[in-house]
């Protein structure tokens, strides 16, 4: 990780901006397998939402670093049962893709906080081997989400198939902010699109990403996990 990767990012998301006449797309920087020490020194840089894919290794990473004020995402599949863990501790949870997840992330929502920030993961591409509710399912989804007042939807998220060349992920971009239309035109509240990561985020901010996941152009290539034993 480096202070000038984050400044590159930071200053293609102003081109952007410019280019599309759309204010600047916020940055995520995705912090799955990464120490804390790794995630407080990019936030001494400036750089305050952070995304995590596991559950219980956040929120080891969360109390570690809770006094450093962080925005912190849940953007990898969630089950059911870490559903409580998931509502006490993120702000926001960016992969809601069930009705049996909207009432168990409601359910836990502690009082004292504010309304937990979702929203809605779409399997844009019909793959076999990704999370996400299909497009159909949106609006069902939404009502669900809008009727609980300890949630607050925020908008869509999706992880497009990957290609070795990022304009060939536009259509499902596109794809991703024709349903973001539809969803704002029945709840005004909705305001973010999260779309791209490291190789392809400028294709999604120009079909309309309000928000860019990036891992590797930050921090580097992940560490390998270790071994099972």
């Amino acid at each position: 990780m480096s202070l000038s990767s984050l400044s590159s990012i930071q200053a293609q998301l102003a081109q952007l901006a410019v280019a599309t006449g759309r204010p600047p797309a916020r940055l995520l920087a995705v912090s799955k397998t990464q120490p804390a020490s790794a995630i407080a020194a990019l936030a001494a840089q400036g750089q305050r939402a952070f995304g995590e894919n596991y559950v219980q290794e956040a929120v080891d990473k969360i109390g570690e670093l809770a006094g450093l004020g962080l925005e912190w995402h849940l953007i990898g599949h969630l089950q059911s049962n870490k559903a409580d863990l998931a509502a006490r501790h993120f702000d926001w949870v960016q992969s809601v893709d069930r009705p049996k997840l909207v009432a168990a992330l409601a359910r836990h929502r502690p009082p004292a906080l504010p309304p937990l920030n979702v929203l809605i993961q779409v399997n844009i591409d019909d793959e076999d081997s990704k999370h996400g509710c299909a497009p159909e399912q949106i609006l069902p989804l939404a009502e669900l989400i809008a009727a609980q007042p300890r949630l607050q939807l925020r908008g869509l998220m999706a992880i497009p198939r990957p290609h070795t060349d990022p304009t060939q992920s536009l259509p499902a971009f596109q794809a991703m902010a024709a349903h973001q239309h539809t969803l704002q035109a029945r709840y005004p509240q909705v305001d973010t699109l999260s779309l791209g990561m490291s190789a392809d985020f400028p294709q999604a901010v120009s079909a309309g990403a309000t928000l860019v996941r990036v891992g590797s152009a930050l921090f580097g290539a992940r560490p390998a996990k270790p071994a099972s034993a």
